[in-house]
């Protein structure tokens, strides 16, 4: 038998530690929890990314009574920016949430598996870490990719 142990890096800051780029980042993720439709969980995330070229964009969650037919907003945003900058890869990705449109949430919140496995599928494509910020008011992680998030992921290369 053989075992192997697997770690990630995770950093943690408070708001004021961060530069201006990644406030920029998380700002726009916190703006964008507002634009939320969640009549069924009142949990609102959004998320920002910032592209190659430094173009932003946000994308929130979306819920649906047919409760699968709804999307998480790191896979909106993610979709949205793949769709509309082909060619821009995804340098940072930050998320926010806030419970019932009042406070945002003390701790961080990570992503779904789903959401996960479509991160990876990003950073393949291209061919680059994705770095992530994940915001709390108690403070903000940074994690160095989407592998470090889903460790023994599933990709293409398993196909081959």
């Amino acid at each position: 038998m053989d075992q192997r142990i697997l770690q990630i890096a995770v950093k943690v800051y408070n708001y004021d530690e961060l530069n201006s780029d990644d406030t920029q980042l998380i700002d726009e993720a916190i703006r964008a929890t507002e634009r939320s439709y969640v009549p069924y969980s009142s949990f609102c995330v959004g998320a920002a990314v910032r592209l190659s070229d430094g173009t932003i964009v946000s994308g929130s969650n979306q819920e649906n009574a047919a409760y699968p037919s709804g999307m998480c907003a790191e896979r909106t945003t993610l979709f949205y920016a793949n769709s509309q900058y082909p060619e821009q890869a995804v340098d940072t990705l930050a998320i926010a949430a806030r419970k019932m449109r009042d406070n945002l949430v003390e701790n961080p919140i990570t992503p779904c598996g789903a959401c996960r496995q479509v991160m990876i599928e990003s950073e393949k494509r291209a061919g680059k870490p994705m770095r992530i910020l994940l915001y709390g008011r108690k403070g903000i992680y940074e994690v160095a990719s989407a592998a470090d998030l889903l460790p023994l992921s599933f990709d293409a290369d398993a196909m081959n």
